[in-house]
């Protein structure tokens, strides 16, 4: 099997590699989170100028038409340097749902602003009910031609503080568990009747509760298109936070392994102790089992088997990283859940991620469905 990266791939790599390099180390990280929205409004505008918003468009869009391969290279890139920028909810997400089912007027309205960093797109799906990805959909949707009002509640808007506008699921038709009878409308962070309440996550980052009195928004389809768009999307964006996840796991390994030579108890690195070395070897194991699943993952892009292959890795990665977390905590000993230290924000992004939108046991059980 080939993994040779093309030359876009090489590009984008470095380029986000060159990123985290330079705009991030503990103290910055802190600051980034401080910020309004919950990250760097200024290393957002970068991101747009470098591109790597950009990269997972079609290129008729002016995106690269980056491939799974690209987008794991990149996110895993990018979860090494602990970056706290939204990228995965409000560009591979939010971005990718709306250039999909978004008429004509509305991307030539919307799309340069998303690309180039201008606008953001938050993703208001989730409700309480729809725990661990199941469907509920109760808010709803008052539809009039391509106009619609809106009532209801969204509590889970992850990097949806600050954001320009809306994805909202609403429901025009059946009960809040029906798989047919509600389709997505965007809404503008500005419109009447809409109520945004910020609350922070796990890792520090920016999520918002959302409620809708009588709140108009525009009808982005229909409903026809509305759960099989999301389900081809969750997919790679399934495969970015597996990526990011690996990565964050791979910077803690390596931070560790630093520390445990040049830690020193009776006159000798904790390293040359026999308990600590099988330790990080059963840790380095998982690394590259988790390295594996992501390959594995990427080789079956455009096949049927491709979102077997993303949960299979989603399990057992979001299964194994809090694992890595605690071992590497503990080497640390009390600095080691400190934000002194890398480690500690990195170990709660895999919080947030190994839980977000489900949790490992729900990826091995869509797994174990689709064999």
């Amino acid at each position: 099997m080939n993994f040779d990266l093309t030359e876009d791939q090489e590009m984008l790599k470095a380029v986000a590699e060159r990123f985290v390099t330079d705009r991030y180390d503990v103290e910055r990280r802190r600051q980034y989170l401080d910020e309004a929205g919950g990250f760097g409004a200024e290393n957002w505008s970068l991101l747009g100028e470098l591109g790597i918003i950009a990269a997972p468009f079609d290129e008729a869009l002016g995106g690269l038409d980056l491939d799974a391969t690209g987008v794991a290279v990149v996110y895993e890139a990018l979860g090494r340097g602990l970056f706290v920028e939204p990228l995965i909810e409000n560009a591979l997400m939010a971005g990718r749902v709306f250039a999909a089912i978004a008429d004509e007027a509305q991307r030539t309205k919307w799309m340069d602003a998303i690309l180039s960093g201008e606008k953001r797109l938050a993703m208001a799906h989730a409700e309480r009910g729809s725990r661990n990805g199941s469907l509920c959909v109760r808010t709803r949707a008052d539809v009039s031609g391509k106009d619609a009002t809106l009532c209801g509640h969204k509590p889970f808007v992850v990097a949806g503080f600050n954001a320009d506008a809306y994805i909202v699921s609403a429901r025009h038709d059946g009960g809040p568990s029906d798989a047919s009878g509600w389709a997505f409308y965007l809404v503008p962070a500005d419109a009447r009747g809409l109520t945004v309440k910020p609350w922070r996550m796990a890792d520090g980052s920016m999520a918002a509760t959302l409620d809708f009195d009588e709140t108009p928004a525009i009808v982005l389809d229909a409903g026809e298109n509305a759960a099989d768009v999301l389900t081809s999307v969750e997919t790679l964006v399934s495969l970015a936070r597996s990526a990011e996840m690996l990565g964050i796991m791979e910077r803690m390994f390596a931070d560790t392994l630093d520390y445990l030579r040049t830690r020193e108890q009776f006159d000798q690195p904790i390293g040359k102790f026999q308990a600590i070395q099988h330790r990080m070897a059963a840790q380095y194991a998982i690394l590259t089992q988790a390295r594996a699943l992501v390959e594995l993952a990427v080789v079956k892009e455009a096949k049927p088997e491709f979102a077997k292959a993303v949960d299979g890795a989603r399990a057992f990665i979001a299964g194994h990283a809090l694992e890595m977390g605690h071992e590497m905590i503990q080497f640390h000993g009390g600095m080691g859940i400190t934000d002194e230290l890398a480690l500690g924000f990195g170990h709660k992004r895999l919080l947030v991620l190994s839980r977000w939108p489900d949790d490992a046991d729900t990826a091995l059980d869509r797994y174990i469905d689709a064999a």
